[in-house]
Protein backbone atom coordinates (compact mmCIF):
# COMPACT_ATOMS: atom_id res chain seq x y z
CA UNK A 1 0.00 0.00 0.00
CA UNK A 2 1.38 3.41 -0.97
CA UNK A 3 2.00 6.05 1.70
CA UNK A 4 -0.95 8.25 0.72
CA UNK A 5 -3.30 5.28 0.52
CA UNK A 6 -2.07 3.99 3.88
CA UNK A 7 -2.67 7.36 5.52
CA UNK A 8 -6.17 7.63 4.03
CA UNK A 9 -7.06 4.08 5.10
CA UNK A 10 -5.82 4.60 8.66
CA UNK A 11 -7.53 7.97 8.97
CA UNK A 12 -10.80 6.51 7.75
CA UNK A 13 -10.57 3.71 10.34
CA UNK A 14 -9.68 5.97 13.29
CA UNK A 15 -12.61 8.24 12.41
CA UNK A 16 -14.94 5.24 12.18
CA UNK A 17 -13.78 3.75 15.50
CA UNK A 18 -13.53 6.90 17.63
CA UNK A 19 -16.21 9.04 16.00
CA UNK A 20 -16.71 12.66 15.03
CA UNK A 21 -16.67 13.90 18.64
CA UNK A 22 -13.06 12.82 19.00
CA UNK A 23 -11.65 12.93 15.45
CA UNK A 24 -11.53 16.18 13.48
CA UNK A 25 -10.62 16.19 9.80
CA UNK A 26 -11.07 19.92 9.22
CA UNK A 27 -12.09 23.15 10.95
CA UNK A 28 -10.74 25.71 13.38
CA UNK A 29 -10.05 23.24 16.18
CA UNK A 30 -7.89 21.15 13.85
CA UNK A 31 -6.05 24.24 12.59
CA UNK A 32 -5.25 25.39 16.14
CA UNK A 33 -3.50 22.07 16.75
CA UNK A 34 -1.30 22.51 13.65
CA UNK A 35 1.20 24.54 15.70
CA UNK A 36 2.39 25.08 19.25
CA UNK A 37 3.79 28.20 20.88
CA UNK A 38 6.45 28.34 18.17
CA UNK A 39 3.52 29.17 15.81
CA UNK A 40 5.01 27.04 13.05
CA UNK A 41 1.95 25.55 11.35
CA UNK A 42 1.91 22.37 9.26
CA UNK A 43 -0.68 20.45 7.26
CA UNK A 44 -1.81 17.14 8.75
CA UNK A 45 -4.65 14.64 8.31
CA UNK A 46 -6.54 14.34 11.59
CA UNK A 47 -6.79 15.76 15.10
CA UNK A 48 -7.66 13.09 17.66
CA UNK A 49 -8.84 14.39 21.04
CA UNK A 50 -8.44 11.40 23.35
CA UNK A 51 -10.73 11.11 26.35
CA UNK A 52 -9.51 7.75 27.67
CA UNK A 53 -6.66 5.28 27.59
CA UNK A 54 -8.67 3.21 25.13
CA UNK A 55 -8.64 6.15 22.71
CA UNK A 56 -4.86 6.43 22.99
CA UNK A 57 -4.40 2.68 22.56
CA UNK A 58 -6.61 2.51 19.48
CA UNK A 59 -4.97 5.58 17.91
CA UNK A 60 -1.45 4.20 18.32
CA UNK A 61 -2.34 0.70 17.14
CA UNK A 62 -3.79 2.07 13.91
CA UNK A 63 -1.01 4.60 13.43
CA UNK A 64 1.64 1.94 13.91
CA UNK A 65 -0.12 -0.49 11.54
CA UNK A 66 -0.45 2.07 8.77
CA UNK A 67 2.83 3.87 9.60
CA UNK A 68 1.15 7.22 10.16
CA UNK A 69 3.10 9.93 12.06
CA UNK A 70 1.61 10.87 15.45
CA UNK A 71 2.40 14.12 17.25
CA UNK A 72 1.33 14.00 20.92
CA UNK A 73 0.33 17.30 22.53
CA UNK A 74 -1.36 18.95 25.48
CA UNK A 75 -2.24 22.65 25.26
CA UNK A 76 0.72 23.38 22.97
CA UNK A 77 2.81 25.77 25.09
CA UNK A 78 6.10 24.36 23.75
CA UNK A 79 8.40 27.06 22.37
CA UNK A 80 10.48 24.72 20.22
CA UNK A 81 7.95 23.27 17.77
CA UNK A 82 8.02 19.92 19.58
CA UNK A 83 4.20 19.75 19.45
CA UNK A 84 3.90 20.85 15.81
CA UNK A 85 3.09 18.08 13.27
CA UNK A 86 6.02 18.77 10.95
CA UNK A 87 5.63 15.37 9.23
CA UNK A 88 1.84 15.55 8.92
CA UNK A 89 -0.19 12.50 9.94
CA UNK A 90 -2.20 12.76 13.14
CA UNK A 91 -2.11 15.00 16.20
CA UNK A 92 -2.98 13.13 19.41
CA UNK A 93 -4.35 15.69 21.89
CA UNK A 94 -4.54 14.37 25.48
CA UNK A 95 -5.53 17.69 27.12
CA UNK A 96 -9.04 16.37 27.92
CA UNK A 97 -7.53 13.65 30.13
CA UNK A 98 -7.01 15.85 33.18
CA UNK A 99 -8.04 14.07 36.39
CA UNK A 100 -6.08 14.85 39.56
CA UNK A 101 -6.17 12.75 42.74
CA UNK A 102 -4.16 13.56 45.88
CA UNK A 103 -2.96 10.75 48.18
CA UNK A 104 -2.21 12.78 51.27
CA UNK A 105 -0.90 9.87 53.34
CA UNK A 106 1.61 9.05 50.61
CA UNK A 107 2.30 12.68 49.66
CA UNK A 108 1.56 11.87 46.03
CA UNK A 109 -0.54 13.24 43.19
CA UNK A 110 -1.97 10.81 40.66
CA UNK A 111 -2.56 12.80 37.49
CA UNK A 112 -3.54 12.36 33.87
CA UNK A 113 -1.40 14.04 31.18
CA UNK A 114 -3.85 16.88 30.48
CA UNK A 115 -3.85 18.14 34.07
CA UNK A 116 -2.77 21.80 34.10
CA UNK A 117 0.25 22.41 36.34
CA UNK A 118 -1.31 25.31 38.27
CA UNK A 119 -4.35 23.11 39.04
CA UNK A 120 -2.08 20.36 40.38
CA UNK A 121 -0.46 22.96 42.62
CA UNK A 122 -3.81 24.36 43.76
CA UNK A 123 -5.32 20.96 44.62
CA UNK A 124 -2.11 19.89 46.39
CA UNK A 125 -1.97 23.04 48.50
CA UNK A 126 -5.50 22.46 49.76
CA UNK A 127 -4.09 19.33 51.40
CA UNK A 128 -1.09 21.17 52.83
CA UNK A 129 1.20 19.75 50.14
CA UNK A 130 3.32 21.36 47.46
CA UNK A 131 4.32 20.61 43.84
CA UNK A 132 7.26 22.99 43.19
CA UNK A 133 8.00 22.98 39.40
CA UNK A 134 6.65 26.26 38.00
CA UNK A 135 7.27 26.94 34.30
CA UNK A 136 6.19 30.42 33.25
CA UNK A 137 3.16 28.99 31.40
CA UNK A 138 1.98 27.02 34.47
CA UNK A 139 -1.57 28.40 34.21
CA UNK A 140 -1.88 26.74 30.79
CA UNK A 141 0.73 24.01 30.34
CA UNK A 142 -0.08 20.38 31.08
CA UNK A 143 1.88 17.88 33.13
CA UNK A 144 2.23 15.59 30.11
CA UNK A 145 4.08 18.31 28.22
CA UNK A 146 6.18 19.13 31.29
CA UNK A 147 7.22 15.49 31.53
CA UNK A 148 7.94 15.37 27.80
CA UNK A 149 10.49 18.20 27.97
CA UNK A 150 11.51 17.87 31.65
CA UNK A 151 10.27 21.39 32.35
CA UNK A 152 11.81 23.58 35.01
CA UNK A 153 10.91 27.07 36.15
CA UNK A 154 12.07 29.62 38.67
CA UNK A 155 11.89 27.34 41.73
CA UNK A 156 14.61 25.08 40.29
CA UNK A 157 17.07 26.99 42.46
CA UNK A 158 15.95 24.99 45.49
CA UNK A 159 13.67 22.22 44.30
CA UNK A 160 14.88 21.00 40.91
CA UNK A 161 12.97 20.15 37.73
CA UNK A 162 10.02 17.95 36.73
CA UNK A 163 12.13 14.77 36.72
CA UNK A 164 12.84 15.24 40.44
CA UNK A 165 9.11 14.89 41.22
CA UNK A 166 8.03 12.04 38.93
CA UNK A 167 7.81 8.73 40.79
CA UNK A 168 6.11 6.65 38.10
CA UNK A 169 4.62 6.79 34.62
CA UNK A 170 1.99 4.78 32.80
CA UNK A 171 1.23 4.95 29.12
CA UNK A 172 1.56 3.31 25.75
CA UNK A 173 4.38 2.24 23.51
CA UNK A 174 4.22 3.42 19.88
CA UNK A 175 2.55 0.12 18.90
CA UNK A 176 -0.29 0.66 21.40
CA UNK A 177 0.94 -1.73 24.11
CA UNK A 178 0.28 -0.61 27.72
CA UNK A 179 3.30 -0.17 30.03
CA UNK A 180 3.94 0.98 33.60
CA UNK A 181 7.26 2.37 34.75
CA UNK A 182 7.00 2.27 38.56
CA UNK A 183 3.93 2.71 40.74
CA UNK A 184 2.56 4.43 43.83
CA UNK A 185 5.75 3.86 45.78
CA UNK A 186 8.99 5.76 46.24
CA UNK A 187 11.49 2.94 45.73
CA UNK A 188 11.90 1.25 42.38
CA UNK A 189 14.84 -0.97 41.38
CA UNK A 190 13.17 -3.56 39.17
CA UNK A 191 14.72 -3.67 35.74
CA UNK A 192 15.75 -0.77 33.55
CA UNK A 193 14.61 2.71 34.53
CA UNK A 194 12.55 3.47 31.42
CA UNK A 195 10.60 6.08 33.40
CA UNK A 196 13.52 8.49 33.30
CA UNK A 197 14.09 7.65 29.64
CA UNK A 198 10.56 8.83 28.80
CA UNK A 199 11.02 12.03 30.81
CA UNK A 200 12.56 14.59 28.46
CA UNK A 201 12.08 12.41 25.36
CA UNK A 202 9.66 14.96 23.86
CA UNK A 203 6.97 12.42 23.02
CA UNK A 204 9.25 10.37 20.75
CA UNK A 205 9.35 7.13 22.78
CA UNK A 206 5.85 6.71 24.23
CA UNK A 207 2.64 8.46 25.25
CA UNK A 208 2.05 9.15 28.95
CA UNK A 209 -1.51 8.60 30.23
CA UNK A 210 -0.84 8.71 33.98
CA UNK A 211 1.88 10.04 36.26
CA UNK A 212 2.57 9.61 39.96
CA UNK A 213 4.09 12.82 41.31
CA UNK A 214 6.01 13.31 44.54
CA UNK A 215 4.68 16.10 46.75
CA UNK A 216 6.35 17.82 49.69
CA UNK A 217 4.98 19.77 52.68
CA UNK A 218 3.79 23.22 51.69
CA UNK A 219 6.17 25.94 52.96
CA UNK A 220 4.70 28.12 55.71
CA UNK A 221 5.67 31.43 54.14
CA UNK A 222 7.82 33.15 51.54
CA UNK A 223 9.90 36.31 51.49
CA UNK A 224 11.00 38.26 48.41
CA UNK A 225 13.82 40.74 47.86
CA UNK A 226 15.50 42.42 44.92
CA UNK A 227 19.11 43.63 44.80
CA UNK A 228 20.83 45.91 42.26
CA UNK A 229 24.51 45.72 41.35
CA UNK A 230 27.13 47.97 39.80
CA UNK A 231 27.74 45.59 36.92
CA UNK A 232 26.71 42.27 35.44
CA UNK A 233 30.02 40.81 36.57
CA UNK A 234 29.36 41.92 40.14
CA UNK A 235 25.84 40.44 40.08
CA UNK A 236 27.10 37.06 38.86
CA UNK A 237 29.93 37.07 41.40
CA UNK A 238 27.31 37.75 44.05
CA UNK A 239 25.33 34.69 42.93
CA UNK A 240 28.25 32.38 43.62
CA UNK A 241 28.95 34.10 46.92
CA UNK A 242 25.34 33.68 48.05
CA UNK A 243 25.23 30.00 47.16
CA UNK A 244 28.71 29.46 48.54
CA UNK A 245 27.54 30.70 51.94
CA UNK A 246 24.99 27.89 52.07
CA UNK A 247 21.93 30.04 51.46
CA UNK A 248 19.21 28.15 49.54
CA UNK A 249 16.77 30.57 47.93
CA UNK A 250 13.73 28.98 46.33
CA UNK A 251 14.12 31.47 43.47
CA UNK A 252 17.21 33.35 42.28
CA UNK A 253 16.57 35.25 39.03
CA UNK A 254 19.10 37.32 37.14
CA UNK A 255 18.25 40.21 34.80
CA UNK A 256 21.04 41.78 32.75
CA UNK A 257 21.34 45.45 31.84
CA UNK A 258 19.47 45.06 28.55
CA UNK A 259 16.56 43.32 30.28
CA UNK A 260 16.45 46.12 32.85
CA UNK A 261 16.46 48.69 30.05
CA UNK A 262 13.40 46.98 28.58
CA UNK A 263 11.64 46.92 31.94
CA UNK A 264 12.50 50.49 32.95
CA UNK A 265 12.61 52.49 29.73
CA UNK A 266 10.00 50.62 27.68
CA UNK A 267 7.61 49.09 30.21
CA UNK A 268 8.09 51.84 32.80
CA UNK A 269 8.77 49.49 35.73
CA UNK A 270 11.26 51.02 38.16
CA UNK A 271 12.07 49.40 41.48
CA UNK A 272 14.71 51.89 42.65
CA UNK A 273 14.41 55.67 42.35
CA UNK A 274 18.12 56.46 42.47
CA UNK A 275 19.51 53.37 40.75
CA UNK A 276 18.72 52.98 37.07
CA UNK A 277 19.85 50.61 34.35
CA UNK A 278 21.66 48.26 36.70
CA UNK A 279 21.44 44.45 36.65
CA UNK A 280 19.20 42.87 39.27
CA UNK A 281 18.83 39.67 41.24
CA UNK A 282 15.31 38.73 42.34
CA UNK A 283 15.55 36.51 45.39
CA UNK A 284 12.88 34.52 47.18
CA UNK A 285 13.13 32.30 50.25
CA UNK A 286 10.45 30.00 51.58
CA UNK A 287 10.08 27.85 54.69
CA UNK A 288 9.16 28.17 58.35
CA UNK A 289 9.19 31.44 60.28
CA UNK A 290 12.51 30.56 61.93
CA UNK A 291 14.06 29.59 58.59
CA UNK A 292 12.98 32.87 57.00
CA UNK A 293 14.30 34.85 59.96
CA UNK A 294 17.72 33.28 59.54
CA UNK A 295 17.63 33.78 55.74
CA UNK A 296 16.76 37.47 56.13
CA UNK A 297 19.66 38.03 58.50
CA UNK A 298 22.17 36.28 56.29
CA UNK A 299 20.89 37.90 53.10
CA UNK A 300 21.19 41.35 54.62
CA UNK A 301 24.86 40.70 55.43
CA UNK A 302 25.46 39.38 51.91
CA UNK A 303 23.76 42.40 50.31
CA UNK A 304 25.86 44.84 52.32
CA UNK A 305 28.98 43.30 50.78
CA UNK A 306 27.78 42.98 47.19
CA UNK A 307 24.75 45.12 46.27
CA UNK A 308 24.34 48.87 45.73
CA UNK A 309 20.62 48.83 46.57
CA UNK A 310 18.18 46.36 48.13
CA UNK A 311 14.42 46.32 48.51
CA UNK A 312 12.41 43.69 50.42
CA UNK A 313 8.70 42.94 50.30
CA UNK A 314 6.70 43.37 53.48
CA UNK A 315 3.54 41.76 52.08
CA UNK A 316 2.30 39.56 49.27
CA UNK A 317 1.21 42.62 47.28
CA UNK A 318 4.67 44.19 47.61
CA UNK A 319 6.24 40.91 46.50
CA UNK A 320 4.03 40.95 43.40
CA UNK A 321 5.19 44.50 42.66
CA UNK A 322 8.81 43.38 42.79
CA UNK A 323 8.09 40.57 40.34
CA UNK A 324 6.67 43.07 37.82
CA UNK A 325 10.17 43.79 36.52
CA UNK A 326 10.62 40.10 35.60
CA UNK A 327 7.14 39.76 34.10
CA UNK A 328 7.25 42.93 32.01
CA UNK A 329 10.77 42.79 30.59
CA UNK A 330 9.98 39.94 28.17
CA UNK A 331 7.07 41.72 26.47
CA UNK A 332 9.04 44.96 26.36
CA UNK A 333 11.77 43.29 24.32
CA UNK A 334 9.51 43.50 21.27
CA UNK A 335 10.33 47.21 21.11
CA UNK A 336 13.80 46.04 20.03
CA UNK A 337 12.54 43.75 17.25
CA UNK A 338 9.31 42.05 16.20
CA UNK A 339 10.85 38.56 16.20
CA UNK A 340 12.69 36.65 18.90
CA UNK A 341 14.92 33.59 19.11
CA UNK A 342 14.51 32.57 22.74
CA UNK A 343 17.36 30.26 23.72
CA UNK A 344 17.37 28.53 27.14
CA UNK A 345 21.06 27.73 27.39
CA UNK A 346 22.88 26.41 30.48
CA UNK A 347 26.33 27.47 31.62
CA UNK A 348 28.18 26.13 34.70
CA UNK A 349 28.16 28.62 37.57
CA UNK A 350 31.93 29.04 37.46
CA UNK A 351 31.71 30.19 33.82
CA UNK A 352 28.74 32.57 34.02
CA UNK A 353 30.97 35.66 34.10
CA UNK A 354 32.92 34.42 31.06
CA UNK A 355 29.62 33.80 29.32
CA UNK A 356 28.40 37.32 30.13
CA UNK A 357 31.58 38.74 28.60
CA UNK A 358 31.21 36.49 25.54
CA UNK A 359 27.61 37.62 25.11
CA UNK A 360 28.73 41.24 24.90
CA UNK A 361 31.12 40.21 22.15
CA UNK A 362 28.29 38.45 20.28
CA UNK A 363 26.10 41.54 20.51
CA UNK A 364 28.84 43.67 18.97
CA UNK A 365 29.71 41.09 16.31
CA UNK A 366 26.15 40.53 15.10
CA UNK A 367 24.81 44.00 15.93
CA UNK A 368 21.61 42.65 17.48
CA UNK A 369 20.02 43.18 20.91
CA UNK A 370 20.24 40.09 23.13
CA UNK A 371 18.58 40.86 26.49
CA UNK A 372 19.21 37.99 28.88
CA UNK A 373 17.55 36.85 32.08
CA UNK A 374 17.04 33.57 33.85
CA UNK A 375 17.66 31.14 36.63
CA UNK A 376 20.99 32.19 38.08
CA UNK A 377 21.27 29.42 40.68
CA UNK A 378 21.51 26.68 38.07
CA UNK A 379 23.02 28.65 35.18
CA UNK A 380 19.93 28.30 32.99
CA UNK A 381 19.74 31.65 31.20
CA UNK A 382 17.29 32.83 28.53
CA UNK A 383 19.10 34.68 25.75
CA UNK A 384 16.62 36.57 23.57
CA UNK A 385 18.02 37.39 20.13
CA UNK A 386 15.79 40.20 18.83
CA UNK A 387 15.46 41.07 15.13
CA UNK A 388 12.98 42.33 12.55
CA UNK A 389 11.60 39.45 10.49
CA UNK A 390 10.86 41.68 7.47
CA UNK A 391 14.49 42.81 7.22
CA UNK A 392 16.33 40.02 5.42
CA UNK A 393 19.76 41.17 6.50
CA UNK A 394 18.75 41.06 10.17
CA UNK A 395 17.37 37.53 9.71
CA UNK A 396 20.73 36.42 8.35
CA UNK A 397 22.52 38.00 11.30
CA UNK A 398 20.13 36.35 13.77
CA UNK A 399 20.86 32.97 12.18
CA UNK A 400 24.58 33.56 12.55
CA UNK A 401 24.18 34.82 16.09
CA UNK A 402 22.28 31.76 17.35
CA UNK A 403 24.89 29.42 15.84
CA UNK A 404 27.66 31.46 17.46
CA UNK A 405 25.79 31.49 20.77
CA UNK A 406 25.44 27.70 20.88
CA UNK A 407 29.09 27.14 20.03
CA UNK A 408 30.10 29.60 22.75
CA UNK A 409 27.91 27.94 25.36
CA UNK A 410 29.30 24.47 24.65
CA UNK A 411 32.88 25.77 24.65
CA UNK A 412 32.24 26.98 28.21
CA UNK A 413 31.14 23.54 29.35
CA UNK A 414 27.43 24.28 29.02
CA UNK A 415 24.59 22.90 26.95
CA UNK A 416 22.03 24.21 24.47
CA UNK A 417 18.80 23.65 26.43
CA UNK A 418 17.94 23.50 30.11
CA UNK A 419 14.15 23.19 30.09
CA UNK A 420 12.58 23.82 26.67
CA UNK A 421 13.99 20.73 24.96
CA UNK A 422 15.23 20.35 21.38
CA UNK A 423 12.10 19.97 19.25
CA UNK A 424 12.59 21.68 15.90
CA UNK A 425 14.12 24.95 17.09
CA UNK A 426 17.34 23.52 18.53
CA UNK A 427 17.72 20.52 16.22
CA UNK A 428 20.45 22.21 14.11
CA UNK A 429 22.62 22.48 17.22
CA UNK A 430 22.29 19.01 18.74
CA UNK A 431 25.56 17.94 17.13
CA UNK A 432 27.33 20.85 18.78
CA UNK A 433 26.27 19.65 22.22
CA UNK A 434 26.41 15.85 21.70
CA UNK A 435 29.05 13.74 19.96
CA UNK A 436 28.46 11.04 17.36
CA UNK A 437 28.52 8.18 19.85
CA UNK A 438 25.95 9.89 22.10
CA UNK A 439 23.58 10.69 19.24
CA UNK A 440 23.94 7.16 17.86
CA UNK A 441 22.98 5.75 21.26
CA UNK A 442 19.88 7.96 21.36
CA UNK A 443 18.89 6.96 17.83
CA UNK A 444 19.37 3.27 18.70
CA UNK A 445 16.94 3.68 21.61
CA UNK A 446 14.44 5.40 19.32
CA UNK A 447 14.75 2.61 16.74
CA UNK A 448 14.31 -0.08 19.39
CA UNK A 449 11.20 1.42 20.99
CA UNK A 450 9.64 2.92 17.85
CA UNK A 451 10.87 0.86 14.87
CA UNK A 452 8.30 2.40 12.51
CA UNK A 453 9.30 5.90 13.60
CA UNK A 454 5.72 7.09 14.08
CA UNK A 455 6.02 9.05 17.34
CA UNK A 456 6.81 12.74 16.90
CA UNK A 457 9.02 12.25 13.84
CA UNK A 458 11.21 15.05 12.56
CA UNK A 459 12.07 16.26 16.06
CA UNK A 460 15.40 16.31 17.92
CA UNK A 461 17.65 14.57 15.37
CA UNK A 462 16.77 16.10 11.98
CA UNK A 463 18.18 19.65 11.60
CA UNK A 464 15.38 22.11 10.90
CA UNK A 465 15.85 25.87 10.52
CA UNK A 466 12.82 27.43 12.19
CA UNK A 467 13.85 30.97 11.30
CA UNK A 468 13.28 30.17 7.62
CA UNK A 469 9.56 29.44 8.15
CA UNK A 470 7.10 32.27 8.72
CA UNK A 471 5.03 31.74 11.88
CA UNK A 472 1.26 32.16 11.85
CA UNK A 473 0.06 35.57 13.05
CA UNK A 474 -2.03 34.61 16.04
CA UNK A 475 -2.13 35.52 19.74
CA UNK A 476 -2.13 32.63 22.19
CA UNK A 477 -3.46 33.00 25.76
CA UNK A 478 -0.02 32.57 27.34
CA UNK A 479 1.82 34.95 24.99
CA UNK A 480 3.67 37.83 26.60
CA UNK A 481 1.84 40.95 25.49
CA UNK A 482 4.23 43.12 23.45
CA UNK A 483 5.02 46.47 25.08
CA UNK A 484 6.25 48.74 22.32
CA UNK A 485 6.48 52.00 24.24
CA UNK A 486 5.68 53.52 27.61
Amino acid sequence: MKKGESNARGTSLVFKRLGHRKVFLSGERKFMASFDSSKLSYEYSALIRARSEDDVRETLKLANKYKIPVTPRGTGTSLTGSASPVKGGWVLDVSLMKRIAIKKDKAMAIVQPGAVVSEIQKVSEKEGLFYPPDPSSLKYCTIGGNIACNAGGMRCAKYGVTRDFVLALEGFMPNGEKVSWGGEYKKFATGYNIRDLWIGSEGTLGVVTKAVLRLIPKPDARWTSVAAFNSEKKALQAVRALLGEGLTPSILEYLDEDSIYCAEEIAGVRLFKKVEGKPLLLIEFDGSASELKDSKRRLKAWAERWAIAVKSARSESEAENLWEVRRKCSGAMYALGNAKLNEDIVVPLENQIRFSESLKRLKRKWNLPMPTFGHAADGNLHVNIMFHREIREECVRAEGAVQDLMETVVSLGGTISGEHGIGLAKSPFLRIARNTAEISAMQAIKQALDPNGILNPGKVFEPYHVWKKTPVAIHLPWDKKPILKR
